[in-house]
């Protein structure tokens, strides 16, 4: 009995080892070779600083800029306080922010649908993408905020639609980070 238990010991020790701490070691380490810049976060760098990730939504504020969706996220956009509102659909905490959301965009682009995504949260709070719709909904503001044609900021946003992966996986979709930078960009 004494040696099935110093086994059984033996046995967790070495499992522990190998697939706690040398699996975790070589996945990571392949990782960082073959696609070192998904490994280290896909970091954005604007004139050697980083300025975000283009896995994580940021706060635009400006007309001068595509905004993304709204962040549920701590005091919004905060990634060490990611999650959704949990709010149902019978919050009128939930109904007061959506009708105040729609009003605003409304007002901003009136005549035409607001899209979705741009009232709504995702479920981190931290996508980093809207719908190509959001984007050409916002275009008539960024548009007019930077006195640039809005055929333009249109071409811009179509030039920067990742379109669904492998042809069916998905939708397509416009990173914001990556949209504005290429906004600021087109100024230079």
């Amino acid at each position: 009995m004494h040696s099935v238990w110093k086994t059984s010991i033996r046995f967790t020790l070495v499992t522990a080892v190998l697939l706690g701490i040398g699996y975790p070691l070589i996945v990571t380490g392949i990782a960082a070779v073959m696609f070192p810049h998904k490994a280290s976060g896909s970091l954005i760098l604007k004139d050697g600083q980083i300025i975000g990730s283009e896995l994580l939504a940021q706060s635009f504020t400006s007309d001068r800029y595509f905004h993304p969706r709204p962040s549920a996220a701590g005091n919004g956009y905060d990634a060490t306080d990611s999650g959704g509102s949990n709010l149902a659909q019978s919050s009128k905490a939930l109904v007061d922010r959506l009708q105040g959301s729609i009003d605003k965009l409304s007002a901003e682009n009136p005549g035409h649908p607001v899209p979705i995504d741009l009232v709504t949260t995702s479920g981190s709070g931290l996508d980093p993408d809207i719908t190509p719709d959001a984007a050409y909904f916002q275009a008539p503001r960024v548009a007019k905020a930077r006195g640039i044609s809005e055929d333009r900021i249109r071409l811009l946003i179509q030039q920067n639609i990742t379109p669904r992966q492998l042809g069916f996986l998905g939708e397509p979709r416009v990173n914001v980070l990556d949209l504005n930078l290429a906004l600021d960009n087109l100024a230079k």
